[in-house]
């Protein structure tokens, strides 16, 4: 035991920076070590196919901490560094500049890395979006002269389809997948959301794979198993992402899908906690079910729980899984698991909105999705939250007649 060592984080996005600023909330006195591999401050991801993207001006870093803040909570943040090796036994962390930093507790929020294309040419107009200069080196091809292609038809590359084709850009989604959004999202809402890209000039490709690209410094080629060809002047690649695992397998810390932990974050080596997109975690509300989850509410929440159970608080991760994703005018949203679900139960809102609600075998609400212009699903989803966090088993009728879903929770005592 170092005693004075302090909390060092690994890994400096939304997770690591809710984790250093839930320390101090809660009176953690000690040494704080934020350490991330990118050179910039801690900043938030979703901005980065959005807002990022679609500025005029010079894009500004969506940063969670600035410098000042990082001054006043006393967080030494070490930026463009990367954790080479942990010593567990000796509790002390090496950076791959040597460097050998001492821990009473070590948390891993390392997150996730954009899953690669195989066999492909090197070239500058094949991109990835993952990180800030991701998104800087993207933005400059986001023109209403330009064709972008995308391949993968999940929320990144539809939320950069719709950013691009917002710009003026010819887009063209290709998806090996019968339909877009496969995972998680129920078939009714993926057909709305290529409906909504259609209508605003997306091409949209489904059930169609990739046998070969061609790039240059100019141009990308891209063939299909339809026999077609694509010329794009730039293919952005968005077919999911890998947890970053590598220091916590070369530490000897057990992996499952990801950074094995229990309820209270903890991996399987002690003093050793990890969150956000690298872990994943048994949840209460699905019968211990491991999930692990790439978003940011996830990232936020574990990392703010993470910092009271740093410090013994022992408090057991049981938030409702949470996503969102903003393509033109319209958000879907999704709370809970659609996958846990055996009966879907519609209810229609106004301007086109609908929200699905997802029963159990014993009828219990585990799930709520909806798709819809605006905010307009954005009160009932998160009252459907509420519901699915109590284990509610509410009458179908009162989902489907428009009931108010407030109506449905507990009376306070």
């Amino acid at each position: 035991m170092n005693g004075d060592a302090g909390i060092i984080i690994v890994g400096a996005g939304e997770c690591g920076a809710r984790a250093a600023l839930g320390l101090r909330e809660n009176g953690y006195r000690r040494k704080i070590t934020l350490i991330g591999d990118e050179v910039h401050l801690p900043y938030e991801r979703p901005p980065l196919s959005k807002k990022v993207l679609l500025d005029h001006a010079e894009p500004r870093l969506p940063a969670v901490l600035n410098d000042l803040a990082l001054a006043e909570k006393a967080i030494r943040h070490i930026g463009g560094a990367s954790a080479d090796a942990i010593d567990a036994a000796g509790k002390r962390l090496i950076l791959s500049d040597g460097r050998a930093l001492s821990y009473d507790k070590l948390l891993l929020t390392t997150g996730a890395a954009p899953r690669r294309l195989a066999n492909t040419p090197a070239s500058s107009r094949i991109l990835y979006l993952r990180t800030m200069d991701d998104a800087i080196a993207l933005r400059s091809h986001i023109r209403a002269n330009m064709h972008v292609a995308v391949l993968g038809g999940g929320f990144i590359g539809l939320e950069v389809a719709a950013s691009a084709r917002s710009y003026g850009a010819k887009v063209t989604v290709i998806e090996s997948q019968e339909r877009i959004l496969k995972r998680g999202v129920p078939e009714l809402i993926a057909e709305t959301i290529t409906a909504l890209h259609q209508r605003n000039g997306v091409a949209v490709k489904c059930g169609v794979a990739v046998l070969g690209i061609e790039a240059d410094e100019r141009h990308v080629g891209i063939s299909l198993s339809d026999g077609k060809v694509i010329a794009a002047d730039v293919l952005v690649v968005g077919i999911g992402a890998q947890p970053r695992t590598e220091l916590a397998v070369k530490t000897g810390i057990a992996v499952d899908n990801g950074i094995a932990v229990n309820e209270h974050l903890e991996t399987s080596i002690a003093d050793i906690f990890a969150a956000g997109d690298c872990c994943s975690f048994p949840h209460p509300l699905y019968g211990g079910r491991r999930l692990r989850l790439e978003a940011w509410r996830n990232a936020q929440d574990q990392g703010i729980l993470a910092a009271a159970n740093l410090m013994g608080a022992a408090r057991c991760y049981q938030a409702v899984p949470y996503f969102w994703s903003d393509q033109f005018d319209h958000t879907l949203q999704i709370a809970g698991l659609v996958d846990e679900g055996r009966t879907v139960v519609r209810r229609d809102l106004d301007d086109g909105a609908f929200i699905l609600f997802h029963l159990d075998a014993e009828q219990r609400l585990v799930a709520a999705s909806g798709v819809g212009p605006g905010n307009r699903i954005a009160k009932d989803i998160k009252l459907s939250e509420m519901l699915i966090a109590k284990r509610i088993m509410p009458p179908i009728e009162a989902l489907t007649d428009g009931v108010n879903l407030k109506s449905l929770l507990p009376k306070a005592a």
